[in-house]
């Protein structure tokens, strides 16, 4: 069933849970999320990032994913991650996706809060959440224009008060595409975030942290992890083996039909870890 994010959040956070938010890149993953979900009757999110959002155009990517979510009685948001565009953002919410980042964690905190409420104001008769972020959480890789930079305790709850986002993403040390190593989670800057913050707090980057600390987190307030990295090195990990198992191959569905099995045992993993 399709919902935002604010409906999923609220039993996670009164339960003690978090729900994972899954890059996805196409109809193979976004099924093998949806499938783990129903099997564990877990809710969680597919999400779609920067980079399949300038692939595909917004129409085409709701059109396929959409559907999908209508059909299972699995709790599924549909959910656009960071986005720098307003008008994009606007988009999203005009075709019916269910919950949105708007990004503008590089602009300065009166720039962030003013941007985050307009997109409150927009979303807030279609029943669409809306995500912030507080600080910016760097990457690994490929943008290397995104600052490191602690969540700042009285930004966030300025956030809160003035921009009244549904869901707050916050920098603790997490760092976005992180394939080789751990981040180092500052757990008592977390800890102070915590008591003073009131909505349910994210993290981006849950491929690069620790399971015991994810399960940490995830048992302490955090209702929402990110998770683009294990998803994607399963499915390129599946790919090379099923054709290297058989080098006649060629037809996208049976090889599809091998992938699909592997990825939903990684969405499954991540479930679990979550504590569905």
């Amino acid at each position: 069933m399709l919902q935002n994010l604010a409906e999923l959040l609220k039993p996670a956070r009164e339960q003690g849970y978090a729900v994972a938010c899954f890059n996805i890149f196409g109809y193979e993953d976004a099924l093998a999320v949806v499938r783990a979900a129903e099997q564990r009757q877990a809710s969680v999110i597919l999400s779609i990032n920067l980079d399949m959002s300038e692939f595909m155009p917004l129409e085409h990517i709701i059109a396929m994913f959409k559907p999908l979510a209508e059909s299972t009685a699995a709790p599924v948001c549909l959910h656009l991650d960071h986005t720098y565009d307003i008008n994009s953002v606007k988009r999203a919410i005009d075709l019916g996706f269910t919950s949105v980042m708007y990004d503008c964690s590089q602009k300065s905190i009166g720039e962030n809060i003013d941007g985050i409420a307009d997109v409150v104001a927009y979303a807030a008769d279609k029943r669409v959440s809306v995500e912030a972020e507080v600080g910016s959480v760097p990457y690994a890789s490929g943008r290397d224009h995104i600052k490191s930079a602690l969540t700042d305790i009285d930004e966030a709850r300025a956030m809160e008060i003035e921009g009244n986002p549904d869901a707050l993403a916050i920098s603790i040390g997490n760092v976005h595409r992180l394939e080789n190593g751990c981040a180092d989670i500052n757990f008592d800057h977390f800890r102070s975030i915590r008591e003073a913050i009131g909505i349910p707090l994210v993290i981006h980057g849950a491929s690069g942290i620790e399971s015991a600390d994810i399960q940490k987190l995830a048992q302490s307030g955090v209702c929402k992890f990110n998770i683009g990295t294990n998803l994607r090195k399963r499915f390129g990990t599946a790919m090379r083996e099923t054709l290297e198992s058989d080098p006649t191959l060629f037809d996208r569905l049976t090889i599809m039909r091998r992938i699909i099995p592997e990825l939903e045992d990684e969405a499954g993993r991540m479930i679990e870890l979550l504590g569905q």
